[in-house]
């Protein structure tokens, strides 16, 4: 029995002291970059707003999976919750013509070299993608996952997203 009540106690710390662990998200709304247009695009516009951020690129795998659940997602929850997509890439052109492909009707912007440096602020030490972080109207962040996104995770992040 007291073993017990020592692992639900280690549990309920651990989540907790996970939940404080969660980075600051002031370097994503202090950020300015480009649009697919060449046009620059202040992240800040973005703050007050529950958000999902996704970094990705054209030759991951895994982002070109994710990619469909977040067009939908975004048609879904117009209005109510933002989603913008990060794109590590060098090249606006090519990653245009991508967007097109794929109906990506979220706003897109290119972040180039200042793409790795800013997922490991937010809490991407691998620089690794897809990486997608879950921000509330508070500036919060309240999630963050290194890998695919699927239906689900963004079912539950909607949850949290839209508590008042």
């Amino acid at each position: 029995m007291i073993k017990l009540i020592a692992a639900c106690f280690f549990g309920l710390f651990s989540a907790l002291t996970v939940a404080d662990e969660m980075p600051s998200s002031a370097a994503l709304f202090a950020a300015k970059f480009e649009d697919l247009n060449g046009k620059m695009v202040a992240l800040e516009q973005f703050k007050g707003k529950p958000l999902i951020v996704n970094f990705w690129a054209r030759w991951c795998g895994p982002c070109r999976a994710e990619i469909p659940e977040f067009v939908k997602f975004s048609i879904e929850h117009k209005g109510k919750i933002e989603v913008l997509g990060i794109n590590v890439e060098d090249k606006a052109e090519p990653v245009k013509d991508f967007a097109k492909a794929y109906d990506m009707s979220y706003p897109l912007v290119i972040a180039k070299d200042k793409s790795i440096p800013l997922m490991q602020t937010l809490g991407n030490s691998k620089a690794g993608l897809p990486f997608t972080v879950f921000i509330d109207r508070n500036g919060q962040v309240i999630q963050k996952k290194l890998g695919l996104v699927k239906k689900s995770d963004l079912d539950a992040a909607a949850s949290l997203l839209l508590k008042p």
